[in-house]
């Protein structure tokens, strides 16, 4: 097993991995389906050719650009380990950015937020999981994601009400909100970044917009704002060189108290406007 581990280290290496001891450990432990103690206790136990064959492929897949978290199967944000695929966006750090602006806007006690094109379901699951009295609503047009994220949600044994439909279409006879979040697409069609890292495996129609990027946070500014009480906010997580763009939008949708807030690299991530009371 412990030669096995080198070799892969040694090939993510070579590839130019950031971290190659580390993914190593992961996909061989994942692939075996050992713990990390069982990876020191046991290293030297021999492997199958099956099972190294298995872990080579895995290894494989990693080096032609695979993003390690659909290998695993899983991601963790916000402290919650969460099943992924190719159906939903890969939950990123600077999302939790959201999460935690989403946390400081809702009521007391109990209350309703909506998360519009949940994937995973990351961050309605997020919000949940701080706010057991929240009552959580989230979306999203695509079967896989929607289905990903209920299985999240079992898993977790956290209460989420799923609908399936375009932005605030899928709750359009549903009850007014405290709170509606979103993390749409807003990447421009020829952005070069498409074509580099993780973002080449993830679904297109989770980060692609028109309009430069800007056609679906258009669209969720100006329909949110019916779907909100008096007092109740929206936020939107967009890209770092869009904040002035996106307050622009909730201004225009009637948004009051707008403005955009920095990830931990000082980058303007989320902008978020309110209802006047």
């Amino acid at each position: 097993m412990s030669g096995l581990l080198a070799e892969s280290r040694e090939r993510l290496q070579r590839a130019g991995i950031e971290q190659p001891g580390l993914e190593a450990r992961l996909l061989v432990k994942h692939q075996l389906e050992n713990t990390d103690a069982e990876l020191i206790a046991f290293g030297e136990r021999p492997v199958t050719p099956c099972q190294a064959e298995a872990v080579r492929m895995l290894i494989a897949a990693r080096v032609a650009g695979q993003p390690i978290a659909y290998l695993l199967g899983q991601r963790e944000f916000w402290s919650l380990s969460l099943r992924v695929d190719a159906d939903c966006l890969i939950p990123r750090p600077e999302t939790e950015l959201l999460v935690e602006r989403a946390l400081g806007h809702l009521p007391p006690g109990p209350a309703r937020a909506l998360d519009l094109g949940t994937g995973s379901g990351a961050i309605a699951l997020a919000l949940k999981s701080e706010r057991p009295q929240l009552q959580a609503w989230a979306s999203d047009v695509d079967a896989g994601a929607l289905a990903m994220a209920a299985a999240n949600a079992r898993r977790l044994e956290l209460a989420v009400y799923w609908f399936r439909g375009r932005w605030l279409e899928a709750v359009a006879s549903r009850p007014i909100f405290d709170l509606i979040v979103s993390n749409p697409p807003y990447i421009a069609a020829d952005d070069p970044h498409l074509s580099a890292g993780d973002v080449r495996f993830e679904p297109r129609r989770a980060l692609v917009a028109a309009e430069g990027g800007l056609a679906d946070l258009r669209t969720i500014a100006g329909e949110s704002l019916s779907r909100l009480r008096p007092g109740g906010w929206l936020l939107l997580e967009h890209g770092a060189d869009q904040g002035s763009a996106v307050r622009a939008l909730l201004r225009e949708a009637g948004c009051r108290e707008v403005s955009s807030h920095a990830d931990l690299a000082g980058l303007e991530r989320v902008t978020e406007g309110c209802v006047a009371a």
